[in-house]
């Protein structure tokens, strides 16, 4: 799953708590796929961080 797709499913599920659109067996299931996602997205961003600072040490050398 990408970056956008899960922060997009991650805003949806954010706008049904705002809106009290979720009973609370709902609300159970989507907190545990927010925490999936929020891990995913964790990360993907801590992957892309530590390959950004590698390209950019590489870099510097040459």
């Amino acid at each position: 799953m990408k970056y956008e797709e899960a922060l997009k499913q991650l805003e949806a599920i954010v706008d049904k708590m705002e809106n009290d659109e979720l009973d609370i067996d709902s609300l159970t299931e989507q907190l545990k796929t927010a925490k999936k996602l929020i891990k995913l997205c964790k990360d993907k961003l801590t992957k892309t961080d530590e390959e950004i600072k590698k390209i950019l040490d590489d870099g510097g050398e040459a």
